[in-house]
């Protein structure tokens, strides 16, 4: 990639979502159930691969992988949908994942499904924050804080669905 820099490789990658996973699992170990929300698509690639780590701490933890559908580009004209039904989410613990946290925007509007159900508790995963924040949404699990310019913009590639590396451009 021409003008892009490396930030994380894809074995640096793989080590920050399973850390990721551990501490999801060592805030959560008390629940019975746990939804893992990925923001479609970048998110819900990193959430599957959260669950897929998840589900080797502990048998008992039943854990259902959700996928939240938005446009990114104009949330407020479109609908934001889960692939689950409301009554299954319902008194809950959410993990919403994406993959960068920049100004927030996508996160906030990503929850609007969730706050049409009564829900148990919700926090929020992402593998790199970029600490721009223009909305009220911090993250509760971060894989990787970045500083940057509001110019500079960060890549997560996929390959194989599964998160490669990531790269600052």
């Amino acid at each position: 990639m021409s003008n892009s820099q490396l930030i994380l490789s894809a074995e640096q990658s793989k080590k920050k979502i399973e850390r990721l996973a551990f501490e999801i699992f060592e805030q959560n170990f008390e629940e019975k159930e746990l939804i893992i929300a990925g923001i479609f698509d970048k998110g819900y690639v990193l959430a599957k691969a959260l669950v897929a780590h998840l589900q080797n701490f502990d048998n008992k933890l039943k854990i259902s992988l959700v996928k939240v559908s938005l446009d990114k580009f104009s949330p407020t004209q479109s609908d934001i949908e889960l692939d689950i039904s409301y009554d299954k989410i319902k008194n809950k613990s959410i993990i919403l994942v994406d993959d960068v946290l920049n100004s927030g925007r996508t996160l906030a509007y990503s929850l609007r499904p969730f706050l049409k159900s009564e829900i148990k508790k919700i926090q929020i995963a992402v593998l790199v924050d970029r600490g721009h924040k223009s909305f009220p949404v911090s993250a509760d699990f971060v894989g990787y804080s970045l500083s940057t310019t509001l110019k500079e913009h960060i890549e997560v590639q996929v390959k194989d669905e599964i998160i490669a590396e990531v790269y600052l451009k």
